[in-house]
């Protein structure tokens, strides 16, 4: 059966934890899904990890529908949320328009949008025509670029941060992604809101994590955060796999007969 954003609200009350992977094509997305992942979202952290910018701000809505696109063609089980880039919610109408095309041509199951207040308009209006949305707070890359900073350490930006997050779960979305914030913080605003919160550099309070699948291959990008654990090193695999190859063509080693017709 397929998780639907009821089912991952549900899971919060249940007291189970949320699996969350950023990926972006078919084959990962498939092998995410059938590995049990509850959440595969296109994140628009495909401009830094297979675009080469330096940061999200150079994805387009047409980037994003791709990869979109085919990430739901090879889920079955998970929740496809897909990243709504920069300047495709600035107003309530344009984050309509854009939320539909992720829904109807992306396939997507909902979509996530970076802010609190800011986007309060936009993240009301969807909910009350039946998208489902999922909130992120703290450090927000559309607005700070590649930058890893830590958001909240101060009182008056955390109690900010609890504010937004208390005015999103009122507002309805079905889950709030946490980047780069104390700990501390993020389990302060695990326990005042009901939906659930997916941690990422958050600490280990929250009710999921998010990390990209790249990252934790250990296929290296711009960026090396120090909240990522990287669980293999498929870096150096691939490297010498390719290297393996070149030799074997350049001795004539390959094809052999038994690969040629």
């Amino acid at each position: 059966m397929k998780l639907t954003p009821k089912n991952i609200y549900e899971k919060k009350q249940a007291g189970s934890k949320i699996t969350v992977l950023s990926l972006y094509d078919y084959p990962s997305a498939r092998i995410a899904d059938e590995a049990g992942v509850d959440i595969l979202m296109i994140g628009d952290s495909v401009a830094m990890v297979l675009l080469g910018h330096e940061n999200t701000l150079g994805v387009t809505m047409e980037h994003m529908l791709y990869h979109t696109v085919a990430v739901s063609q090879a889920v079955r089980k998970g929740l496809v949320v897909a990243d709504m880039p920069a300047h495709s919610y600035d107003d309530p109408e344009i984050a309509l328009k854009n939320a539909k095309r992720f829904l109807e041509e992306g396939h997507a199951d909902a979509v996530k949008l970076e802010g609190g207040s800011k986007v309060l308009n936009q993240v009301q209006k969807l909910i009350a025509l039946g998208i489902p949305v999922m909130g992120h707070l703290g450090m927000l890359p559309q607005t700070s670029g590649s930058q890893f900073h830590v958001q909240g350490k101060t009182p008056e930006e955390a109690k900010v941060i609890l504010e937004d997050a208390k005015m999103l779960d009122r507002l309805g979305v079905f889950a709030i992604v946490l980047e780069c914030i104390p700990a501390k913080l993020a389990a302060e605003i695990t326990q005042a809101v009901k939906c659930p919160t997916i941690g990422i550099g958050a600490g280990p309070e929250t009710d999921g994590q998010v990390l990209v699948l790249q990252d934790i291959l250990g296929i290296r990008s711009n960026v090396s955060p120090r909240f990522v654990r990287r669980y293999a090193d498929l870096e150096t695999i691939i490297k010498k796999a390719v290297q393996s190859y070149c030799q074997d063509v350049i001795k004539g080693q390959f094809p052999s007969k038994k690969e040629s017709f």
